[in-house]
């Protein structure tokens, strides 16, 4: 019977190296030390394996697969917008994937197969992951992965990009503080996503060291859209004791949260103050302009082509892990109480 030939991975376990060192042997990479390389190689022929081994044809194919989950949401573009333009200064084509379904976290089976057929070179993940079967195929075909903001907590060996989520949930909180409200709620994402635990965390953290109790029902759980703003927004109200200002873990729940306060006849900023997170390009065009919490996403997505590029290079990357720093701004959706 003829041996399952190992994944990538499996060899670099073996050999005790890392993945891209792997990768700088099958391409014949200059820059490893020659007992390494004996080593990987021995391991890479006793698998089957020849220089360029991989199933992939040894050109590159000259694109990246960026998979986002949802392609209707306005942060997809600036997404978008900052994977293309690195990619272009790189010589890179983009080919864009969409992950069906609101509640659904990864590609399908089909994904794989398609990206064999087009011979992609990388692969960035947004606000998804994959089944360890896809991983798995993706190291067979000797093809990258970095992770956008993962929906899951991500693989230690998955390289990833995010934001400072807890620090910006933290500082829209203490924004509101500062302004003197008590009665803050927060209305987060799925609890299932790291980034929208990390933000109600900081507002949890923020109101701790303010001394400020949560009364019940003031942290609502919703899906980052505006329609789950609106919704939640209109249960806050209908507390005996609203709150008086109200961080929404997304901007496009901030939108809801605007139509909810008009449909009742409330004022934004007078009667309610709203932050929002993301600092969408409508959010200054909000009437009013709404205070963000800007999350960095065309930055993170050049930062996430950049570290992909590396890999698909060979290259060593000094972290698995980075985050971009979140400001707050500040606009006119709040006021002193």
């Amino acid at each position: 019977m003829e041996q399952q030939r190992a994944t990538l991975a499996e060899i670099a376990r073996a050999a005790g190296v890392s993945i891209p060192t792997v990768s700088k042997v099958l391409n014949g990479r200059p820059d490893v030390a020659p007992g390494t390389r004996r080593r990987v190689q021995t391991l890479l022929d006793e698998r089957g394996y020849t220089a360029r081994g991989t199933s992939r044809p040894a050109a590159r194919a000259g694109l990246i697969d960026l998979v986002l989950r949802d392609l209707g949401s306005p942060w997809a573009m600036q997404i978008i917008d900052g994977v293309e333009e690195f990619a272009y200064r790189a010589g890179f084509g983009v080919v864009v994937s969409a992950v069906h379904g609101r509640h659904r976290n990864r590609p399908d089976r089909r994904w794989t197969e398609q990206l064999a057929t087009r011979r992609c070179d990388g692969v960035l993940l947004v606000l998804s992951d994959i089944s360890t079967s896809q991983r798995g195929q993706l190291d067979e075909l000797g093809i990258p992965v970095v992770v956008i903001d993962p929906a899951g907590q991500p693989q230690a060996d998955i390289p990833s990009v995010g934001a400072t989520n807890w620090a910006g949930g933290r500082a829209a909180t203490e924004h509101l503080l500062g302004l003197g409200h008590q009665r803050i709620a927060v209305i987060g994402g799925p609890a299932a996503v790291p980034c929208s635990r990390a933000r109600v965390d900081g507002y949890r953290a923020a109101m701790d060291a303010a001394g400020q109790r949560i009364p019940a029902g003031y942290v609502r759980g919703a899906d980052f859209t505006a329609p789950s703003g609106y919704r939640e927004t209109n249960a806050l109200l209908d507390l005996t004791r609203p709150p008086t200002a109200i961080f929404t873990c997304s901007d496009e729940m901030a939108w809801g949260a605007y139509e909810a306060l008009y449909e009742r006849g409330l004022r934004v900023p007078d009667d309610m103050s709203v932050v929002g997170f993301d600092d969408l390009d409508a959010a200054r065009w909000a009437v009013p302009p709404l205070t963000t919490v800007r999350q960095p996403l065309t930055e993170m997505a050049g930062m996430a082509a950049r570290m992909l590029l590396n890999l698909m290079d060979g290259e060593e990357l000094g972290s698995n892990r980075i985050e971009l720093a979140t400001p707050l701004i500040v606009r006119q959706s709040t006021r002193a109480r």
